[in-house]
């Protein structure tokens, strides 16, 4: 590896081989080249003057791609396409000749970028399908493990571990549902020439427009789609790069909720990051596990966040039919939010399959605030052994108060039920007002809803994508 450039951490860091391979050079230039077979053997079959064996020879050498003529002709000229159309035209002779007939550069530019983003989408979808999958398993192993909910990031009534998952798993699910129609509505630019027109066409066809019509579901068919677009200037509409880096902008906000939610709560050691034998958390401080996946997974999440604005700038300053202004963006902006989304949901799928509970933990940080949730269950007791409500609600505040004090002014355990315990208008014993301390008690109903939303939902969304599962992430440094 060179060390005297700059090198992407995108690629050396984060984004897995597979993703970068749909956006690497050979993906590019081969999928030009069977675009120019398509087009070429469309001309053939709607009877232009094209052999097959031009055709055939043109497929001979549809994935060997001689980079070195293609760069040295781009110098001379300063036009990628017609440097690799030169290129394809040396390798094969004898159809040189009819290469990128009544083409122009968007032919393959964009139609490459469509199937690109397309294959791109359908990895982000294998790995979100798989991230959905690990997350209700986990939401449903600690379905009943009960747990400080939190308001305002003030201690709230309690949940348990596997009904918050449920919360971060509907995020993730709402970013499939987008991402499964935006996939369902790709198309292909086709072949529409230069103002989108199709005008060099009705010359190669002799006006013959029912023919014409033929060339665009053609060409869609043989690359693999249902339709193009049915009008473009020379370039599909840029809102479709809008629209495609706002469902990986959506997936980042919700990898990036989850991932501060188990920051936070790895700072109070109640769940844990996976964290090896070997790694060190800092360099001075030996003892620390820092949560660094989750935090990286916000870094990340806050790129293609606000990478996600540039897909939108550039639609909305597009001029009439084309402008390139959008050309060097594009070759930034979406190749690098697909490997960064990439990188996310492969330490998502790591954290989450490797996320440690510790019950203990959340058990006493539990006890230590559940007298004061407990309070309006003592109260309906206290009244139904002969109490007053309304007398019984102010003593509770004026007990709570003073509780609250001990703990947050003296630094002493919560003393709440004790209090209660000598305070004769409650008429309740210290061991009754104990038997109030499951925390069980006051989970409501997370078990039933994380068990319902486990298997009537997120089921059989796993049923229906089950040639999907089964993947495991690999993380780099």
């Amino acid at each position: 590896m060179s060390t005297d450039r700059y090198v992407s951490p995108l690629s050396e860091r984060y984004a897995s081989k597979e993703m970068q391979y749909i956006f690497s050079p050979d993906m590019k230039f081969r999928t030009w080249r069977k675009l120019w077979i398509a087009l070429a053997e469309t001309e053939k079959e709607l009877g232009l003057n094209i052999t097959q064996e031009q055709i055939d020879e043109l497929k001979a050498h549809a994935d060997d791609i001689n980079y070195e003529v293609a760069k040295e002709r781009e110098r001379q000229v300063r036009h990628d396409v017609m440097s690799h159309v030169y290129a394809y035209g040396v390798q094969c002779p004898k159809a040189k000749g009819i290469i990128h007939l009544g083409a122009t550069s968007c032919y393959v530019g964009d139609n490459t970028d469509i199937i690109v983003m397309t294959e791109a989408l359908k990895l982000v979808r294998k790995k979100l399908v798989n991230v959905i999958a690990e997350l209700a398993s986990f939401a449903d192993k600690y379905k009943t493990q009960p747990t400080l909910a939190f308001t305002h990031f003030q201690p709230a009534q309690p949940t348990t571990v596997g009904k918050r998952a449920t919360l971060w798993t509907q995020e993730f699910l709402l970013d499939l549902e987008d991402l499964e129609y935006v996939l369902s509505t790709m198309k292909l630019l086709g072949s529409k020439g230069t103002t989108g027109t199709q005008a060099s066409f009705l010359e190669l066809f002799e006006g013959d427009q029912e023919t014409i019509d033929k060339i665009d579901p053609m060409i869609a068919q043989k690359m693999g789609f249902k339709e193009c677009y049915p009008v473009s200037g020379q370039t599909y509409s840029r809102k479709v790069d809008t629209r495609v880096l706002n469902v990986l902008a959506g997936i980042a906000a919700s990898a990036h909720k989850m991932s501060n939610d188990i920051r936070l709560l790895q700072h109070l050691k109640e769940v844990e990051e996976p964290f090896e034998k070997s790694q060190i958390g800092s360099s001075a401080m030996a003892y620390k596990r820092n949560p660094m996946r989750s935090e990286r997974i916000a870094s990340l999440s806050r790129y293609v966040m606000v990478d996600a604005l540039n897909p939108a700038i550039t639609s909305a300053t597009q001029w009439f039919e084309r402008t390139l202004d959008d050309s060097a963006n594009k070759r930034l902006s979406i190749p690098e939010g697909f490997l960064a989304i990439d990188g996310i949901l492969d330490l998502c799928l790591n954290v989450v399959d490797g996320l440690v509970v510790y019950p203990k933990v959340i058990e006493k940080h539990m006890l230590a605030e559940l007298p004061f949730m407990a309070t309006e269950n003592i109260m309906m007791d206290a009244v139904k052994a002969g109490g007053d409500r309304q007398e019984l609600h102010e003593h509770i505040r004026e007990l709570s108060m003073e509780a609250g004090k001990t703990v947050k002014v003296e630094g002493k355990d919560n003393n709440l039920l004790e209090l209660i315990a000598t305070d004769p208008a409650f008429n309740l014993t210290l061991e009754e007002l104990q038997k109030s301390m499951d925390p069980a008690k006051y989970t409501g109903r997370a078990k039933e809803q994380t068990e319902r939303f486990v298997s009537q939902v997120v089921q059989p969304i796993l049923d229906s994508h089950k040639e999907m599962l089964g993947i495991k992430a690999e993380i780099n440094v």
